[in-house]
């Protein structure tokens, strides 16, 4: 079975026949390129589309009344791992870096990714160190010198983005 892919948020519902409004994580266009959604493992055809700066408005087969639309708040929204896009070389699933082993040149691991923050002009490595602190490391070739989904990844830092006792 296709794994699903987080690409959403249902933040509302939109009027009164059945319509949602959906905080998109994804790219701006990615509604547009899916024929349907997934929600509470039940998967629903998409309607119809309107985008909103980082938001859309999508009406689904079976949901035709606010109320059902209300019972959606809060819900994510997935859509099958077919719809991927084709990565580019450097390109990585925020799913396939958490759990990842970091490591400084070719010492032992000095923590693990456990989240990716996309705030800002670059991603941001969240990363537990193994003396339980926090590390966040901008996603540029500055500091992110290899990513490996087997090894892990390799990192080069400067004075004071990491704490050395790890």
């Amino acid at each position: 079975m296709d794994r699903l892919i987080k690409i959403g948020k249902i933040v509302s519902p939109h009027g009164i026949k059945g319509q949602i409004k959906v905080y998109n994580y994804s790219r701006r266009d990615r509604f547009e390129d899916i024929s349907e959604i997934t929600i509470d493992k039940e998967t629903f055809n998409i309607e119809s589309i309107t985008s909103v700066k980082h938001m859309v408005i999508l009406k689904v087969h079976g949901i035709d009344d606010r109320n059902s639309a209300e019972a959606l708040r809060g819900k994510d929204i997935f859509m099958d791992e077919k719809y991927l896009d084709e990565l580019k070389e450097d390109e990585y699933l925020i799913r396939d870096l958490i759990g990842l082993d970091v490591f400084r040149d070719e010492s032992s691991s000095i923590g693990k990714v456990i989240d990716v923050l996309q705030y800002g002009p670059s991603d941001t490595y969240e990363i537990k160190m193994n003396n339980g602190k926090m590390a966040y490391i901008p996603a540029v070739k500055e500091f992110i010198k290899d990513v490996d989904l087997e090894k892990g990844i390799t990192i080069e830092t400067i004075p004071g983005l990491i704490d050395d006792e790890f």
